[in-house]
């Protein structure tokens, strides 16, 4: 059985002593919830002090991005290890933010401001196989804008991105990765994707995980939906049978709402 992975990003929120008074806020709503997993993907300068507040929780540490490289003159950038040492056990690549695709651009932000977010399929792909190397468990985001869903290419979109981030990762290891489809358009902008219409995606990338990487990788590999996810939607999305969790955004800024929608993920695990 594929336990449900509820994680939370908060992309460029909160500072240590936050970070801090979520835990201990978040951790005792969540004491009696079994059969899911939670984890929390801080920033960077975040990581150390939620790792020291999470200590003999059960809950897991997630890293926002990583680079591929194991060290050298890469300035800003952060290595695998580095993650690890920090204490995560997940590292969230690929996010549409990190590739320059947003659901709202703010209107002074150029083509060539947007260019600092430079992640493609390729270097999702180096990312991904070294966090591998360095023993994190990779969450790989994929999903469509809304002029590509307009046009029909929602499906040739995520197969592309799929075959790109997993190209050369041996089929022993796929079973191990999360991936996470968060349609862009549903990012940030209140517009949550259609549940009946995300298990739809969700099992097509499985259906091409299957194909590609034969049909243990197919049924073991945890497919997450992200996406406006709050917890008045939780409980349907984590209905669906192909969604093995959610990637959630602003609702995982709250103690009470990211513990309600564990509480949806762990509500999804008790009926299988």
């Amino acid at each position: 059985m594929r336990v449900p992975l509820m994680a939370g990003n908060w992309k460029m929120y909160k500072t240590q002593g936050e970070a801090a008074k979520f835990v201990a806020e978040f951790v005792p709503l969540i004491e009696d919830v079994s059969g899911v997993e939670a984890a929390l993907c801080p920033p960077f300068t975040a990581l150390a002090a939620t790792a020291e507040a999470l200590r003999g929780s059960g809950v897991s540490l997630g890293a926002q991005d990583c680079f591929w490289e194991e060290q050298g003159a890469y300035t800003g950038q952060v290595a695998p290890k580095m993650v690890v040492d920090a204490g995560c056990k997940y590292v969230i690549i690929g996010h549409s933010e990190r590739r320059g695709r947003f659901g709202q651009v703010p209107g002074d932000w150029t083509p060539q401001v947007r260019a600092l977010f430079g992640d493609n399929d390729a270097t999702v792909n180096r990312k991904a196989k070294t966090a591998l190397a360095a023993g994190l468990t990779p969450i790989i985001c994929m999903g469509e804008t809304a002029d590509e869903r307009d046009r029909g290419e929602t499906d040739t979109i995520v197969r592309r991105q799929l075959a790109g981030a997993l190209e050369g990762v041996p089929a022993e290891q796929v079973a191990s990765l999360v991936i996470a489809y968060e349609p862009v358009w549903a990012i940030g902008t209140g517009r949550t994707c259609a549940a009946s219409e995300a298990n739809r995606v969700i099992g097509l990338i499985r259906a091409a995980v299957r194909e590609t990487f034969g049909a243990a990788p197919g049924a073991g590999i945890r497919i997450q939906y992200g996406g406006s996810v709050k917890p008045d939607n939780a409980a349907e999305i984590m209905r669906q049978p192909e969604i093995d969790g959610a990637l959630v955004g602003g609702a995982s800024l709250k103690p009470a709402d990211f513990a309600a929608i564990v509480a949806a993920g762990a509500a999804r695990a008790a009926r299988m």
